[in-house]
Parts: C-alpha cells; sequence; structure tokens
C-alpha cells in the first residue's frame, strides 16, 4: 500500500494537508476487527462512524450485496421503482413511529438534514405564509453541507469559520439535564422563549433527541424532548428529529424519540441504515407536511438526488433492517450500557478527566483540555483498538455485537491512553 503517496495527495476528513495525521492501512475487515495490513488486529469502538452496527464482513449483508449486484447496480429513481427500494420503504414505515408514511430517498446524512429543511421551507410557502428561520440547539451538529452546518451551533463547533457566510438561525440553550437526573422544569424555559418569541418566522425546530453527538455527545433528559414536542403543538411550528446517529437501537430504543414518546413530524435517518456497508439516508414525513408540500406552487417537492433509491444500497438496507429485527439487538446494547455503567465511572479519578457518561452503546469520556489526537491513536493501535477522538471527547460507540472482555479493552486503553498522553 503506497502510504506515501496517501500522505502526499490525499485529503483525509478534518485533516490538515499541512501536517496530516498518521493514517493506518486497514487491509481487510471481520466481526469488530480491523486489520492492519501488517496483520494488527484492532477492536473497532467507532463502528465507522457509528454505521457498521453488525459489525464487517457479515454474510447476511455480503449476499444482499451480492445478489442484487447481479441483477442490477443503478437505475434512476425518476419514472422507476424497484423491489429492493419498496422493500425497505415499507419496513422502515413499520419500524418508525405511525405517523410517519412517506419515506424520501437520499445519499446521505447531511443531505437527509437538506431534504427535512427544504420540507419544511415548502410546507409553509405551500399554506402562503413563507417563513425562513429555524429554532435549533446550541452544541447540537447537523452535518458538513451548507444548509446543515447552518443549523449547527455556530459558535461551538467545528463549523464557526463559515459563520457569516451561512444563513443565521435561532439557537436556544441546550439541556442542561441529563439523561438520568431529576428533570428541572427552568431547563426548557430558553427554548420556551426562543420559541415564543419567534414562532411566526420559525419553520421547523430541529434537533438531536437525547444524544447530540459530534457537537459535544451531550446526553440529555427526555422530559426535555417531550417538552419540544408540546410547545412545537402549541406554536404550530413542525418538529424534525435528526436520529442520523441515534436510529435503530444505538440509545438502547429503536429511535431516541421513543425514550420521550413523540413522533416528530419529520424524521432523519442514515449512517447505520445500511450497517456500514453503503452511503444511504432517508427522510420520513407525515402524509399531512408531504401533501402540504406537494399542494403548492411547485405541486411536488423540489429534489432528486442522481443516486436516490441506488438498488443496491436498498437492497443492503434491508437486509441490515432485517437483520436487526431478527436478532436481540436489545439485549446486547442493554448488556454494552450495564458494562459502561461499571468500568466507566472509575475513569473520573483521573485528573485530566471532567466527566463521564453512558446510555445504551455509546459511552464518552470527556477531558479538561483537548487530546492529542496523534498521540493517543498511536497508543490506542498500540493496544490493539481503534478509538477516533475528537477534541475534548474520548468516546466508543462500538458494534453491538462486541463481547464483554473486547469492550472492557477499549475502555482499558482509554485509561492507558489517557495517563499516558495527558
Amino acid at each position: 500500500m503506497d502510504i506515501a503517496f496517501d500522505r502526499d495527495h490525499i485529503w483525509h476528513p478534518y485533516t490538515s494537508t499541512l501536517h496530516p495525521l498518521t493514517c493506518y492501512p486497514v487491509s481487510h475487515a471481520e466481526g469488530v476487527h480491523l486489520y492492519l495490513e501488517d496483520g494488527t488486529a484492532l477492536i473497532d469502538g467507532m463502528s465507522s462512524w457509528w454505521a457498521a452496527i453488525h459489525g464487517y464482513n457479515h454474510p447476511v449483508l455480503n449476499q444482499a450485496v451480492t445478489d442484487q449486484l447481479s441483477k442490477m447496480s443503478h437505475v434512476m429513481f425518476g419514472g422507476i421503482t424497484h423491489e429492493p427500494a419498496i422493500a425497505l420503504c415499507k419496513k422502515l414505515v413499520e419500524m418508525t413511529p405511525q405517523a410517519l408514511e412517506k419515506v424520501f430517498l437520499c445519499d446521505s446524512g447531511s443531505i437527509s438534514v437538506e431534504v427535512a429543511l427544504k420540507m419544511a421551507l415548502q410546507y409553509w410557502h405551500a399554506v402562503g405564509s413563507p417563513r425562513a428561520k429555524f429554532l435549533t440547539l446550541r452544541h447540537g451538529y447537523h452535518g458538513d453541507s451548507f444548509a446543515a452546518m447552518s443549523v449547527t451551533d455556530p459558535d461551538n463547533s467545528m463549523h464557526k469559520l463559515y459563520k457569516g457566510f451561512l444563513p443565521e438561525h435561532i439557537f436556544a440553550d441546550s439541556p442542561e439535564c441529563g439523561f438520568f437526573d431529576e428533570w428541572v422544569e427552568e431547563d426548557i424555559s430558553d427554548f420556551t422563549s426562543k420559541l415564543a418569541d419567534n414562532a411566526d418566522q420559525i419553520a421547523a425546530v430541529i434537533l438531536e433527541p437525547i444524544v447530540q453527538g459530534a457537537g459535544g455527545m451531550r446526553l440529555y433528559h427526555p422530559t426535555f424532548l417531550k417538552r419540544v414536542r408540546e410547545l412545537c403543538d402549541e406554536f404550530g411550528v413542525l418538529l424534525i428529529c435528526d436520529e442520523i446517529a441515534t436510529g435503530f437501537g444505538r440509545t438502547g430504543k429503536l429511535f431516541a424519540c421513543e425514550h420521550a414518546g413523540i413522533t416528530p413530524d419529520i424524521l432523519c435517518l442514515g449512517k447505520a441504515l445500511t450497517g456500514g456497508y453503503m452511503t444511504m439516508a432517508a427522510t420520513l414525513t407525515t402524509e399531512h407536511v408531504a401533501n402540504t408540500v406537494c399542494g403548492g406552487e411547485a405541486g411536488c417537492f423540489m429534489h432528486g438526488p442522481t443516486f436516490m433509491g441506488n438498488p443496491l444500497a436498498s437492497a443492503v438496507a434491508n437486509a441490515s433492517l432485517s437483520l436487526l429485527q431478527q436478532t436481540p439487538w436489545q439485549e446486547k446494547v442493554a448488556a454494552i450500557e450495564a458494562n459502561f455503567a461499571e468500568i466507566l465511572p472509575p475513569l473520573k479519578q483521573l485528573d485530566c478527566v471532567k466527566s463521564v457518561r453512558w446510555l445504551g452503546a455509546i459511552g464518552v469520556v470527556e477531558t479538561h483540555t483537548a487530546v492529542d489526537v496523534e498521540k493517543i491513536q498511536r497508543h490506542f493501535v498500540e493496544r490493539g483498538v481503534w478509538i477516533r477522538p475528537f477534541g475534548k471527547l474520548v468516546y466508543v460507540m462500538p458494534p453491538y455485537d462486541i463481547s464483554t472482555a473486547q469492550l472492557r479493552q477499549l475502555v482499558e486503553a482509554i485509561e492507558s491512553g489517557l495517563k499516558s498522553v495527558m
């Protein structure tokens, strides 16, 4: 593998071309392991950015791709349909909250958010009351494309340098009550006042339910989400839930919205949708929203990705969701959570650690100062694990099939890494 060419010519995500981070050459993957070119086996604590929930090289998913490849890899979705997309959308309608009956397939999580925002804008245009603002939360993250960046925290995120170039939306204080804390009603006050003061300008509220991901790995109280739904109903504002990171079991519920017993008007899904095999996302909405959008001046929804409904991606997504339904994922995720509850709290004794938190198959260690990614990544590889920290956060979101011993190896590597690097 030509690592020198990679270093000199390939621009990796969130990496400087002036001082690129080390890239480790992976030759293949199996189960919960990534294998480097030299044969080193690494327990993957990241599920390839939270997508590979079933692990790697899964025979069921491999077969789904192989079977579909022999029929057709891609056809345009405009004026054409096919069984893989129909089967997938049928499954999504069955799995998601009952009111979500219309499925728009798209390319990636960021584009799912773009689609949701466009739906909300076109909805209000269709009813004759155009609105151009969105209300969202500080410390939120919704993707790297332009509209998605505009509803990502402009001051506390990786996108703050784009402030002034993006549309300016309304940001409420993010919740302070943790998932397992006692609820304090004051936690919703800033959101309430922001919504009340700007309701006639707001097309929709958009937030990540229960878990704010790349904006800080914050886990908040379900009652906050319940109050948001109530307030959106009270002020007649649409609610968009971005479940790209949390969907398909990651928090211990199939969808994080279930922790609060609420249904959004628009739901964004991605990442684990295809089990980490191919890029694909979906935006679901209610019949009312869809029909209102299409009843306006345009007569349809003005969006159509080239690879919308890609048959290969649809086939493997359908297989991944079937696999999830047929396996005891709830027990697996509950076991991961129970292990986190036991093995993460001792890390609070380290001077460099500010806090630890966990929910479902998400475990987070937050430090007082930013970690040196190059140094700690090298330590992790030497310890036989793959963990990719960012900022002050060292976290793991492993495949659901990880064993207790493997999970403990991940956390032990975090502990030893922080001791040696911080």
